[in-house]
């Protein structure tokens, strides 16, 4: 039982299947776990989950409202290595988008920014890395280090 839910977190909108996304994603990211999972009245489904430390709802009532690339959940990657994992395993059965945005099999849409890329949009050659991430599905940061040579 979550004993004092968070005071702020952002609630998703499932038509169905919220509970196994919250259990596939918290399999993703360290430091992300299910706090709660309840049906209520007439099969409504709340997930109290946390992703990376940052708490989320998922609920599952039905097909009155959709998923939408409009709010999106923004992974700071590491390095290649955790982009690439990330990218694989949300894009598998999804659907792949330009510069490092996705939408998974579930219909949530992800942004897997390495932070490389955050590094070298600050820096002198930002046009160019700009306009090779522009190119991209996953960011590939070998790609944006040559842009930037």
């Amino acid at each position: 039982m979550l004993t004092s839910p968070p005071k702020l977190r952002t609630c998703l909108w499932f038509h169905d299947r919220a509970r196994e996304a919250a259990e596939f994603y918290v399999t993703l990211l360290p430091d992300s776990r299910i706090d709660e999972a309840s049906e209520v009245d007439g099969g409504v489904v709340v997930v109290e989950l946390t992703l990376a430390s940052v708490p989320y709802q998922f609920l599952q009532a039905g097909p009155h409202f959709t998923l939408t690339p409009a709010a999106s959940i923004s992974v700071l990657a590491e390095d290649q290595a955790e982009t690439d994992h990330l990218w694989d395993k949300l894009s598998d059965g999804g659907e792949e988008g330009m510069c490092g945005w996705l939408t998974d099999r579930y219909g949530v849409s992800w942004q897997i920014v390495p932070r490389r890329l955050l590094e070298l949009q600050g820096g002198p050659d930002a046009e160019a890395v700009r306009a090779a991430m522009f190119k991209m599905k996953k960011i590939e940061i070998a790609a944006l280090e040559a842009a930037a040579a």
